[in-house]
Parts: structure tokens; C-alpha cells; sequence
């Protein structure tokens, strides 16, 4: 799904900048509400995990393949405003390392994998739980759902933006064909990889989860005859050591799945990049502005064994993307916590708003 310099002509990436710009600017401000001291190292593994898995193409049809998008997943785990942030991070450090996507579509891109995958995956999301029996099997569900819609629904983005501004003359109608069709296969690997992660959180820190705050059953008492909602216990709180074991763990699989597991991938071209060859989308593509990077498409310059120059690239993605999230979200805590300060609560109280 991400979209070469080329494919959309200059005026409506422009657009699609503008767009990109301001959910970002939107998504800032709202990830203070969804950041806390729990949530924030979180947030940069989610996206290094999400960085880690996108190498991992899974076949989907014949000639063809997939990747995660992530937009569902990182809505879940750590809040739609952040989930924007974390898949935006990741586009961003695959269009300027690894020529993945180019730079100026890089608006479109994020417009269409980061804010359409995260905007509909977590409506679709919350509207599920709100109807499912209040359980942690009914979030892992409802992120099965989520994530299967939001794939088609980046296809369907691409393929009004490519109406709007496409490069070539190719029909419309083969071209949304062509787009959903295929990303309908990719979005149930998308669904199942969402899913598991989910779930493996849950079953592991239910807590860190955002999409599963507020479902947990008041505990219920009979008194008299009718059941009473039971007294809130006082939370227990969760030691330190918890949170460096999950967050150990989970960099741990990331650098696995990305300097190891990597290298088995299917090498088949992904959706778009089919779609675009067999439709003459690509006609006009450009070369990347980070072609000559030393570590453009996923290798290492210079290396010549195939699985160490691969393996060495997905290490540094990981840990890159991992260091630039992580400054993001702690830098965005960090700002909400200057908000809710002392000096801040104070001058509120002494105006007496």
C-alpha cells in the first residue's frame, strides 16, 4: 500500500499533505489524554512491532502478497490519536531509510495507511465492543473485524485519491476492482496478526490495552434478595518490573521477526505494486529522493550476503523507529504532564475557572 513518487500527480499530494499535516497536529493534541506513564513506552514498540511485521510479506494469491498496515492494531493497544502517531512514525522512517513509499507522496501515504486504516478500524472497533458481552474475548473479536474493514477501506482512500489525481488513464473502475478485491485477501492476514497481538497482550497486561479500558464487569453482591453492584477495590499496582519484562519482550520479538523471520517473506510483489503493474498504474513512477540510501530496500549497501544485509537492515529499522517513537511519545506525555502540573492547577483554581 505504499504509494511511489509518481503515481499521484503534484497538486493532489500536495492536498493530501495538508491533510496528512493537520490529523497529525489533531492527533498530538489528543494523544495527551490517551499517553501516561504506563502507556507511553508502549506506544514506541508498537510502532517498531508494526515496523517489523511490515516485512513481513504473506503470500495472499497467486503472484501476490500482503503486509500488516497496523492502523487497527496500534488504535487498540495504545488509542486512535497515538495509533495515527505510531503508523506515521513508521512511514516516515521507511521513506527516508529504506525508499519505501515516496517522499512526496508521503502525505497520501500517511493519509491513507495511518488516518483512514486508524479512523475506521477504531469506529468499527468501539462500536463492536458496545454491543459484545463484556469480556477480553470480545475485544480480540472486535479487533478481528476492525482490522479486516480497515484494509479495503485504505484500498477504496487510494483508489478515490488515484481518481482525483492519478498520473495515468487508467479506468476507475478496474482500478477499484482490482484494489479491493485483493486487499479484501490482505486484510484477513491483517485481522489474524491483529488479533493475536491483541489478545497475547490482553492475556499478559489487559491494563495497557486502551480499546479495553472501561469493559471489565462490576463484580455483583446479593443483598436481600437483589444483586448490588460490589464495592470498587482499590487498584493493585503493577511493579516496575512488569512493565520491563513486557517491554524487553516485545522489542526482543520485534528484532526477531525483523532481522531474522524477515529474510523467509514472500518476495512476491504487494498489493498495490500488482495492482499497479498489471493495471499500467506505475507508468510513471519516479525514482525515490533515497534511492542512493544505505539502506534502501531493506539491505544493507555494501553487505553481499542476502540474509545478513536483510537481517541488518531490519535490526536498525527496529531500533530507529523504536528511538523516534518513543522521543514522540515522551516528549507528547511529557507536555501533558506540564498541563495537569501543579502551577497549572493552581492558577485554574485561583481564577476560579
Amino acid at each position: 500500500m505504499h504509494v511511489p513518487d509518481g503515481f499521484i500527480d503534484a497538486p493532489t499530494s500536495a492536498v493530501a499533505g495538508v491533510v496528512a499535516a493537520g490529523a497529525l497536529a489533531v492527533s498530538l493534541r489528543g494523544a495527551r489524554r490517551e499517553l501516561d506513564e504506563r502507556t507511553a513506552p508502549l506506544a514506541g514498540l508498537v510502532a517498531a512491532f508494526i515496523f517489523a511485521v511490515q516485512m513481513l510479506n504473506f503470500p495472499v494469491a497467486a503472484g501476490t502478497s500482503g503486509h500488516l498496515l497496523g492502523g487497527a492494531l496500534a488504535a487498540i493497544l495504545v488509542g486512535p490519536y497515538t495509533g495515527v502517531l505510531c503508523v506515521s512514525v513508521v512511514l516516515l522512517m521507511q521513506g527516508i531509510l529504506f525508499a519505501d513509499g515516496g517522499l512526496t507522496a508521503l502525505g497520501v501515504n500517511i493519509t491513507d495507511m495511518a488516518i483512514v486504516t486508524t479512523v475506521v478500524s477504531y469506529a468499527v472497533f468501539r462500536g463492536l465492543v458496545k454491543v459484545l458481552p463484556r469480556k477480553r474475548r470480545s475485544v480480540t473479536v472486535a479487533s478481528f473485524v476492525a482490522a479486516v474493514l480497515s484494509v479495503p477501506a485504505a484500498a477504496v482512500a487510494f483508489t478515490l485519491i488515484y481518481a482525483v489525481g492519478g498520473t495515468t488513464d487508467v479506468a476507475i473502475g478496474k482500478v477499484a476492482t482490482a484494489m479491493i478485491g485483493v486487499h479484501v485477501l490482505i486484510g484477513i492476514g491483517e485481522a489474524a496478526i491483529t488479533a493475536l497481538t491483541v489478545g497475547a497482550v490482553i492475556a499478559v497486561r489487559p491494563d495497557l490495552v486502551y480499546g479495553a479500558r472501561g469493559l471489565q464487569q462490576r463484580l455483583k453482591l446479593r443483598v436481600n434478595g437483589e444483586l448490588v453492584d460490589a464495592p470498587t477495590a482499590r487498584p493493585v499496582p503493577v511493579a516496575a518490573r512488569s512493565h520491563r519484562t513486557l517491554w524487553i519482550t516485545s522489542l526482543v520479538t520485534s528484532l526477531v521477526l525483523a532481522g531474522f523471520v524477515s529474510f523467509y517473506a514472500s518476495a512476491d510483489p504487494d498489493g498495490l505494486e500488482k495492482v499497479a503493474h498489471d493495471k499500467g498504474i506505475d507508468q510513471k513512477a519516479g525514482k525515490h529522493a533515497s534511492d542512493g540510501s544505505p539502506l534502501a530496500g531493506y539491505g544493507v549497501k555494501d553487505v553481499s550476503d542476502a540474509r545478513l544485509s536483510g537481517g541488518l537492515a531490519g535490526v536498525i529499522g527496529v531500533g530507529v523507529t523504536v528511538v523516534a517513537g518513543s522521543t514522540v511519545f515522551w516528549a507528547v506525555r511529557r507536555r501533558r504532564t506540564n498541563d495537569v502540573s501543579p502551577t497549572s492547577t493552581a492558577n485554574t483554581a485561583s481564577t476560579g475557572v
